[in-house]
């Protein structure tokens, strides 16, 4: 095993055989914090997002907050009771996409697909970004290096993931709910003080918020309206996450659709449960929250606050006056909070690179998203979302409030072809079903979508309007960057299946083989070409040496000649030292000269078995072969020659793959294979 086996086993863990694939399935206690934790950790942004908005026009508006928490609720319980028809109607996991591309054709399904990719990378990039801002709130020494840390826990995230959907699962499952036990208990806690009439103010609560500019003036019904259309916006930042379940059906235990269905309306319940009673108790509480780059509309006494004045968040505030005289209670839900804004990115780390291998698998996308790594995970697509989710975090660096205006678009999308999808696939069955209860049951699934479309419709027309200009636009550029790259992709990938079509013509022998064995030195690596080149008996068989060097061309042409080995031995003159070109043109002339014939080029190679023997040696074979595999009918064969050393490496590989370590049995990784030592004994 090398350093690079080594260091791979050290982080992620041992290789799992095909046939485990099984075993990493999931239970729902582990799927739901696993798929849920996205958008139960919009609880600690989507309030924030409501109260900053409706605070534009002042502490007064304060008022419609629970208004917006229900609309926002309300918009939950429809998608759900969408989603949930979905994942039975769907099982295989394409969600959003296969629903769109079975039913309204490739064109939706790679609209959707673009949607969901960058909803995703936005998924980690917020809530890491907020877990960043919390961090750094409690962390003196993170202030100024949120990008820094919140790349870092990206990196963490990743490799986390990395090592299997199971065994991270367990890792998540404990936070998540961690975090569901400390919000709910706190804002029970708070309901109780509220009902006994001992409710506490928070620490905002003697503030007053001046108007922005713009809205000093009593708000018009337009304009109120708008505000409003604002706030509801921002607080629909709630639904992200919840398309996450029905991509990944697949990767839950069975029965799969009903245990995804089951998750979907525990989430629901959840999520609606938190965002209200957070957003009822900060009313109750005199909460007064601005954009934190909006500080000086908060005033104390007629005059602003000051630039050394920390805005907490709206949880840590209840969560500081609800506890006052419990501070573990204070404690324990920002740590709890602020992991859970972390691991809110694996319901991306688990949808992305589940789609990623369904469109690699359509030829949509590079075929290495579709591939499992050692772990089974989809590694590849762990990794590419990693890396556009830092990208990210640096350039807005690890800001919520501004990368909060890219988000909710693309999810938004999603939905609204996912439910007309839907729609159509249930009136395409009804046309063909007789069965009156199936019908029934088709009718009612129906109206739930159509119903859902009606909800995400609308918000999506109010999250265009009131957020285009704020930054959504970013969004749906890079929504018609992946559309237009996808398609592109399929294209390659069709022209390329066309061109390697067999016809007619495959089936023609060449005319002739003129067989060249290139020549460094006389050598064994060159006896064996020269051998194997006579075995496979070509028209015309030649040596061929690039002539650098007077003294060395010399000695070889006299070796050449001393040894009598039967093939003519042909110099080719290189003036300015360089190897590769020289046999590329000769190469190309032969070709040019019969071009119904091939040209066999082999290269005696000889194999070492220690990495930093590879830094030993020039890697002039490479390089000569990817040069030569570009030149139509030249056709290239290496000729390998095992030094010592490399006996070596099979050792090592003997030995790691007959190694029983403990729990091998257990967990079926034991064959019935003979040891070296015993297959030695046997002979």
């Amino acid at each position: 095993m090398g350093v690079g086996d080594v260091s791979k086993r050290i982080l992620l863990g041992r290789k799992l055989r095909s046939a485990q694939l099984g075993e990493t399935l999931l239970p729902k206690r582990i799927a739901l914090p696993i798929f849920a934790s996205d958008a139960l950790s919009s609880v600690a942004y989507a309030p924030d997002e409501v109260f900053i908005m409706l605070g534009l026009a002042g502490a007064s508006a304060y008022v419609y907050s629970w208004k917006i928490g229900i609309a926002v609720a309300v918009v939950m319980i429809a998608v759900i009771a969408s989603y949930r028809q979905t994942v039975h109607a769907y099982p295989s996991g394409g969600g959003d996409y296969e629903v769109a591309t079975v039913n309204l054709g490739k064109a939706a399904g790679t609209t959707v697909a673009s949607a969901l990719l960058a909803d995703y990378i936005l998924t980690v990039a917020v809530s890491i970004s907020s877990a960043a801002q919390y961090a750094s709130a409690a962390i003196a020494p993170l202030q100024g290096h949120e990008a820094l840390f919140g790349s870092a826990m990206v990196v963490l995230l990743a490799s986390m993931n990395l090592r299997g959907i199971r065994e991270s699962g367990g890792f998540f499952a404990v936070p998540t709910y961690a975090f569901m036990l400390a919000i709910l208990g706190m804002c029970a806690f708070g309901f109780v003080q509220l009902a006994m009439g001992t409710l506490p103010e928070v620490e905002s609560a003697h503030l007053t918020i001046e108007a922005a500019p713009g809205y000093e003036q009593p708000l018009t019904t337009i304009g109120l309206m708008f505000l409003l259309a604002r706030a509801f916006s921002s607080g629909c930042a709630a639904l992200t996450g919840v398309e996450a379940i029905s991509n990944g059906v697949p990767a839950f235990q069975r029965p799969k659709s009903k245990n995804a269905a089951t998750t979907l309306f525990l989430l629901g319940l959840i999520a609606i449960s938190m965002i209200l009673s957070v957003i009822v108790l900060a009313r109750q509480m005199g909460l007064r929250y601005v954009d934190p780059n909006d500080h000086e509309r908060l005033l104390i006494n007629g005059a602003p606050v000051g630039d050394d004045y920390e805005q907490h968040a709206v949880i840590a505030q209840i969560a500081r006056a609800v506890f006052t005289d419990f501070s573990p209670g204070f404690y324990f839900v920002i740590t709890v909070t602020g992991i859970i804004l972390v691991l809110a990115a694996n319901t991306a780390f688990n949808g992305f690179p589940v789609l990623g291998s369904i469109l690699a698998k359509d030829g949509y996308a590079p075929r290495a998203l579709g591939s499992r790594g050692d772990r089974l995970a989809y590694s590849n697509g762990i990794l590419f979302l990693a890396v556009m989710a830092i990208i990210l975090i640096v350039a807005f660096d690890a800001e919520t409030t501004k990368l909060i205006q890219l988000y909710v678009v693309g999810v938004f999308v999603s939905f609204n072809l996912s439910q007309l999808g839907m729609i159509r696939h249930w009136t395409r069955h009804l046309a063909a079903e007789r069965d009156p209860g199936e019908r029934r049951r088709m009718q009612r699934s129906r109206a739930i979508n159509a119903i859902g479309l009606s909800f995400t419709a609308v918000v999506l027309v109010v999250v265009l309007v009131t957020k285009f200009l704020a930054g959504a636009w970013i969004t749906i550029i890079a929504m018609f960057l992946f559309f237009a790259l996808m398609r592109g992709i399929k294209g390659h990938y069709d022209k390329v299946a066309l061109e390697l079509e067999v016809d007619a013509g495959d089936n023609v022998m060449p005319t002739r083989v003129h067989a060249i064995v290139l020549v460094s030195k006389v050598h064994k690596p060159t006896l064996r070409a020269l051998a194997f080149a006579k075995a496979s008996r070509p028209n015309v068989l030649e040596a061929v040496y690039v002539a650098t060097d007077a003294k060395d061309t010399n000695r070889l042409v006299d070796d050449w000649e001393r040894r009598n080995l039967g093939v003519p031995l042909k110099l080719l003159h290189s003036p300015y030292r360089e190897l590769v070109n020289p046999i590329v043109a000769y190469a190309t002339e032969i070709r040019r000269a019969n071009p119904r014939g091939v040209v066999a080029v082999y290269i005696p190679e000889y194999v070492v078995g220690r990495w930093w023997e590879q830094l030993l040696h020039n890697q002039t074979a490479l390089r000569l072969k990817g040069r030569l595999l570009f030149t139509p009918g030249v056709m290239v064969t290496s000729v390998p020659y095992q030094l010592r050393s490399s006996q070596i490496a099979v050792e090592r590989e003997e030995r790691d793959t007959f190694r029983v370590r403990a729990g091998d049995l257990r967990r079926g990784q034991v064959d019935e294979r003979p040891s070296p030592r015993s297959r030695g004994r046997r002979k």
